[in-house]
């Protein structure tokens, strides 16, 4: 008999669930980029657009950035936080963009 630890449960489960496969328009990857931002959670966003990469081919977005899949990967895990050119390049390849306001506009 062969006893899981908490921590290898807590994987499994954890590995059975990927957002990305739920992902399925670019809608729905849009709506869940601007939840995202708006959680005002950066690393959460990061998390967020490498999903969004991953349901729209991590293979296609590499070859639109001109970087490796391995380093999208890298970078947008939820250990590490991507450059902004590294950003940029993605959000370009998924055809979206980032539009600066006056956040005293935006909260009037």
């Amino acid at each position: 008999l062969h006893v899981r630890s908490r921590r290898q449960r807590q994987m499994c489960i954890r590995d059975r669930f990927d957002v990305s496969d739920y992902l399925d328009t670019e809608t729905v990857q849009k709506e869940y980029l601007i939840a995202a931002l708006e959680t005002g959670d950066m690393n959460f966003f990061f998390k967020a657009l490498g999903d969004v990469a991953k349901a729209r081919g991590m293979s296609q977005i590499a070859k639109d950035t001109g970087l490796s899949r391995e380093s999208l990967y890298k970078s947008f895990n939820a250990k590490t936080s991507p450059r902004f050119d590294t950003v940029n390049k993605v959000l370009n390849a998924l055809n979206i963009t980032l539009i600066a306001k006056d956040s005293k506009a935006v909260n009037a």
